[in-house]
């Protein structure tokens, strides 16, 4: 237990640990060691090479070991400093310890010519193979994930809109990408490390061979042989304790800049990734065997070596047809066990709130990668319905749909078709007021959107077709327009209880007192909803989300009804309304009703009670239809925005009455109109025609 806590409190104070070794690193530059504890600090070189190799090959992820880069300086500083104190030690003593004597005596086997032989081959493997390659694969590494940013952000956005990912998860993904572009551009500066490392050990081993003969000969007075024989055989001892951790570093490097994200470790990888086909090693231990047989070549290694790649694969290939009979029939009886749960069921029931399905020839307009732009435009059109309405779209999850036709698309709200269409991703889509007499070679449509006259060009026609004054746009535009139509027409079907709660808890964090208050003492969440939703219904944005639940808490206590207490928050949004349908110019184009028909229309709503139905004759509201629509239509013709101008009390009827018929007319109340509004009556709805 005191070991534990001992260590415990250490890795506490990582930090300041990491500074105390960095100091001591600098230390072996200037101060020498002695000789037993530069034994002691050559081990631990070795010990750490040899732990980071381990590290890297358990890696399933580069970014496991973030802090790679620098541990490669740290380690490269290290390296060198021990070669510092080792030529110290060599130079004046003419003995470096007991570690570098071994490598010198017994690795090498006291010839200092092999010694050196081998020394070089390894520092050619380092520096040529291992140190080179790494160097190249670092600097593809980087400039490719710098490159595949912007793609893998679009996709983390695309996932999120589609609803496959979370706010938490996408963000998680943001955050991992950035730190693999950290990752691999300190990378890329980090290898040079190591080929500075080899290109060092080559100099350094040079410099003491002249500096032992200097310090032999010319100041201990001994032979040329005899000072070659030393400080030679102990230079290359010190060379090779010096390149043993370094080509376990550099081969280390090497394993992470080329390490794929995987789930298992690099051992599992190589075992599953060589030997899934077992009829390869069968193949290949008979082509050994075979080899066995050439005169002049030794045939018991080769006869060895086929016979235990054929037994191996013949026991893997027993072993796979085993697991695959095995995972079949798992599988088999887990699908007749969920078929029995009623839950495989029930999941069949569950709608996505919105839903977009697409037929096959209309994927690529889907996916980032082949071009296609869809996503971002949700993306967009999303940001821009929550800047215009006041709430969040639920994730729209885009789905393929075989029984559509190739090149259709079908919106879905609540799992309803609402919305249907077909796209042409090779074509761009003309729309204007002339188009129907204009002679442009396509094929004649309707806008899905607006159901307007339309026409499919070839896409080098789209000059042509803006010369003759018509709007051109690609299909993802045509495809967003008709979202975001669908959004707005059914904007209260798409706003739930859990969105109404996190508008609400959007508002808490500055105005938590109002929002204690308002409920569930006063009103509670779903009469909430029922508000946002009335509103939203006739096309009332809510972004002044915090005027509508004050509204909510001063009358909420009186008024328990929904439909009330919209009026009486549209009451409260008189400005909003007001700038919402006034013109460029600042005024507000009317039609008010003849005071015989809002004398009539009180009448009859004071005898039928407060249900807001009015009890009005079939002819009667015909006549009222008719005069109407000769009003309104010539003024939306004109690009005008009419509104209908009523009494507080018949604005709810007449709306409900209107909005099959007219259902482009806002109807106002005159409490729902400022006083400082220029108002400008263009006349008044009667029912001069009914018998």
């Amino acid at each position: 237990m005191a070991g534990q806590s001992w260590l415990q409190r250490g890795l506490e104070h990582a930090d300041l640990l990491t500074v105390f070794a960095v100091v001591l690193i600098l230390v072996m530059f200037v101060f020498p060691l002695p000789p037993a504890l530069l034994d002691v600090v050559l081990a631990l070189n070795i010990t750490a090479s040899f732990l980071v190799l381990l590290l890297t090959m358990n890696l399933r992820h580069p970014l496991e070991l973030s802090a790679f880069p620098s541990l490669l300086l740290l380690l490269t500083l290290f390296r060198l400093g021990l070669n510092v104190s080792s030529t110290r030690l060599l130079l004046l003593r003419g003995y470096a310890g007991q570690l570098i004597q071994a490598f010198g005596q017994f690795v090498i086997g006291g010839n200092y010519v092999v010694g050196f032989v081998v020394f070089l081959i390894l520092v050619v493997i380092q520096f040529i193979v291992i140190t080179k390659g790494a160097e190249r694969v670092a600097e593809v590494a980087a400039r490719f994930t710098l490159d595949a940013m912007p793609g893998k952000q679009m996709s983390v956005d695309a996932d999120l809109n589609s609803g496959v990912i979370s706010q938490e998860e996408a963000r998680r993904r943001r955050q991992e990408i950035q730190q693999e572009a950290n990752f691999y551009g300190a990378m890329d500066g980090a290898s040079k490390f190591v080929k500075g490392d080899a290109i060092a050990g080559l100099v350094i081993t040079a410099i003491n061979i002249l500096g032992g003969l200097a310090v032999g000969v010319g100041q201990q007075g001994l032979a040329f042989g005899e000072a070659l024989q030393k400080y030679a055989l102990l230079t290359v001892g010190d060379g090779l304790v010096s390149q043993i951790p370094a080509l376990l570093v550099s081969t280390a490097t090497g394993i992470i800049i080329t390490r794929a994200a995987a789930e298992n470790n690099l051992g599992e990888d190589l075992a599953s990734q060589m030997l899934f086909q077992p009829r390869i090693l069968q193949v290949a231990g008979a082509v050994m065997a075979l080899v066995g047989i050439v005169p002049g070549l030794p045939a018991i290694p080769f006869f060895i070596i086929g016979g235990l790649c054929w037994s191996l694969g013949l026991v893997l290939g027993r072993a796979a047809q085993s697991r695959e009979m095995q995972e079949a029939e798992e599988d088999a009886a887990r699908r007749l066990e969920e078929s029995k749960k009623p839950e495989a069921v029930l999941s069949l029931l569950q709608h996505d709130r919105m839903e977009l399905e697409i037929g096959y020839g209309l994927i690529g307009m889907v996916d980032a990668e082949q071009g296609g732009d869809v996503l971002e435009r949700i993306t967009l059109l999303r940001r821009q319905i929550a800047l215009d309405l006041g709430f969040v779209v639920p994730a729209i999850r885009i789905r393929d749909n075989m029984q559509l036709p190739p090149q259709g698309y079908a919106i879905r709200v609540l799992g309803v078709e609402v919305g249907r269409g077909e796209l042409m991703p090779d074509r761009l889509l003309a729309m204007g007021p002339g188009v129907e007499g204009s002679e442009l070679e396509g094929i004649m449509v309707q806008d899905p959107a607006f159901g307007l006259p339309a026409i499919w060009i070839p896409r080098q026609r789209r000059l042509e077709a803006e010369e003759a004054g018509l709007t051109v746009v690609e299909p993802g535009a045509v495809l967003a327009t008709h979202l975001t139509e669908i959004i707005r027409r059914h904007a209260a079907e798409l706003l739930g209880r859990s969105e109404t709660k996190m508008l609400l808890d959007s508002l808490r964090p500055d105005n938590s007192a109002l929002i204690d208050e308002l409920i569930p003492d006063v009103v509670s969440l779903g009469d909430v909803q029922k508000v946002l939703q009335n509103l939203l219904r006739e096309g009332v944005a809510i972004r002044n989300l915090l005027v509508i639940l004050e509204t909510l808490a001063d009358h909420g206590r009186r008024v328990k009804e929904p439909e009330m207490l919209t009026e009486l928050v549209r009451e409260s949004l008189a400005r909003q309304l007001s700038q919402q349908y006034a013109n460029e110019e600042g005024h507000l184009l009317a039609l008010a009703l003849d005071p015989q028909v809002e004398q009539e229309l009180t009448e009859l709503l004071n005898e039928a009670g407060q249900g807001g139905i009015l009890p009005w004759d079939r002819v009667r509201v015909q006549a009222f239809m008719e005069s109407l629509s000769t009003q309104v239509r010539p003024a939306l013709a004109r690009g005008e925005q009419p509104v209908l101008l009523t009494p507080p009390g018949l604005r709810l009827p007449l709306w409900r009455l209107l909005q099959r018929s007219l259902p482009q007319l806002p109807v106002l109340s005159y409490n729902e109109v400022v006083s400082d509004m220029s108002v400008q009556i263009l006349g008044l709805v009667g029912v001069e025609h009914a018998s």
